[in-house]
C-alpha cells in the first residue's frame, strides 16, 4: 500500500542540505516578508478575503467570482472530495498524492489511471465516463508539463477537470496554465502561492472555477480559513511586479536545472527528459540505498516510492543553486 500522505518534508531532518522539499530556496523575498509582517497589525479584524480576489482574478483575467482563496492547495483538494459527489473520480499518476488521499478520506473511491515511459497524458487513457479528473501540470514528481490543449481535451460538460498548477510558474511565461481558461466546462485550476514564494508555512493558495462552482465549494469550507497574512500574501504576489519577478526566476531556474540534469545524467542516473518545474525526477537500480546513503552523508532527497505509479528506482531532486548542486553531484559521484 502506498503512503499518500508521505511528502517531501519528512524526509528533512536537523542539519540535512535539503533536496527534499520543493519550496523555492532563500524565499520569500524581502519586500514580501516585510509586508506580510506588517499585517499583523490587523490581526485583531476578521480577515477580508475581497482584496485577495480581485487581485487573483485580476492576475489571472478572470472575475473575483470566478477565484477561491484557500489555506494552500491542499485545501483546494479537501473542498473539492467535500463538496462533490463523483461516480467514477479518475487521478491521473504519478502526481501529488493529496488529492487522492482527500476524495479518499471523503468516503469516494478512486480509480488510476497510470502513465509511464515519458509520462506523456493520453486523453484517450481517461474513461470516457469519469465525472472527475485530477491531473497535475506541470506534474509533480515527474516535473512533465502537459500542453493546454491536451488538457483541454479532457474537459467536458458533466466532468470536474481538476488541474493542480501549483508549480506553473516555474514556466516562464506559462504557456500551458489554463488558469485564464474560463470557456472550459467544469474546469479547476488549482494554484499555489508556497512553492515560488517561499510560504509553506503561511497556507495560501487559491482555486478558479466557474462561479456557481466556487460558491458550492466555498460552502464546505471553514469561515475565515485563509488568515490575514495570506491574504496580504495573495494581494502581494499577484502583483504585476511579483509576477514579472517569478518569470524572471523561472529563466534563470532553467538554465539551473538543465546544468544539474546534465550533471546527473553523465553520472549515470535516467533523468526524466523535458522538466519544467523546479525539481527532476531520477530513476537508478537501488536509489532506495542511494537516498540513505546521501542521508549519512548530510544531503536529504525525496524518496518516489510513495507516488503511485513508481518504485523503489526513483528520486525526486530539487534543483537549487549551482554551488549547492555541485556538492550534491559531487556526493553522488563518491557514492556512485
Amino acid at each position: 500500500m502506498v503512503d499518500l500522505r508521505h511528502h517531501g518534508d519528512s524526509e528533512v531532518g536537523h542539519g540535512l542540505l535539503d533536496f527534499a522539499v520543493n519550496v523555492r530556496d532563500r524565499t520569500p523575498p524581502r519586500w514580501l516578508a516585510e509586508r506580510i509582517a506588517a499585517s499583523v497589525a490587523d490581526l485583531a479584524a476578521y480577515p477580508d478575503p475581497a482584496p485577495a480576489r480581485r487581485a487573483v482574478a485580476s492576475r489571472h483575467r478572470r472575475t473575483p467570482g470566478e477565484v477561491l482563496l484557500t489555506a494552500g492547495a491542499a485545501e483546494a483538494f479537501v473542498l473539492v472530495a467535500r463538496a462533490l459527489t463523483p461516480r467514477r473520480a479518475v487521478v491521473v499518476h504519478p502526481q501529488f498524492t493529496e488529492p487522492e488521499a482527500a476524495l479518499r478520506a471523503a468516503g469516494h473511491p478512486v480509480e488510476r489511471t497510470i502513465l509511464d515511459g515519458d509520462f506523456a497524458l493520453d486523453p484517450d487513457a481517461i474513461p470516457e465516463d469519469a465525472d472527475l479528473v485530477v491531473v497535475g501540470n506541470p506534474t509533480n514528481p515527474t516535473s512533465v508539463l502537459h500542453s493546454a490543449g491536451t488538457l483541454a481535451k479532457l474537459a467536458r460538460p458533466g466532468r470536474t477537470l481538476v488541474v493542480d498548477e501549483a508549480f506553473a510558474d516555474c514556466v516562464p511565461g506559462e504557456p500551458e496554465s489554463l488558469a485564464t481558461r474560463a470557456d472550459l466546462p467544469g474546469l479547476v485550476v488549482v494554484r499555489s502561492l508556497t512553492k515560488t514564494w517561499g510560504l509553506a508555512g503561511l497556507r495560501v493558495g487559491y482555486l478558479l472555477a466557474e462561479p456557481a462552482l466556487v460558491r458550492r465549494l466555498a460552502e464546505v469550507q471553514p469561515l475565515w480559513s485563509v488568515s490575514t497574512p495570506a491574504l496580504v500574501a495573495a494581494c502581494e504576489c499577484s502583483s504585476p511586479r511579483a509576477v514579472a519577478e517569478a518569470d524572471a526566476w523561472a529563466a534563470e531556474l532553467a538554465g539551473r536545472r538543465a546544468r544539474l540534469a546534465a550533471d546527473l545524467t553523465a553520472l549515470g542516473l535516467a533523468v526524466t527528459p523535458g522538466a519544467r518545474a523546479s525539481f527532476l525526477l531520477v530513476r537508478t537500480p537501488g536509489a532506495d540505498r542511494l537516498r540513505e546513503a546521501l542521508r549519512t552523508r548530510g544531503v536529504a532527497v525525496r524518496r518516489g516510492d510513495t507516488f503511485p505509479g513508481l518504485g523503489g528506482d526513483y528520486l525526486r531532486i530539487a534543483v537549487r543553486d549551482d554551488e549547492t548542486n555541485a556538492r550534491l553531484v559531487g556526493l553522488l559521484a563518491e557514492l556512485l
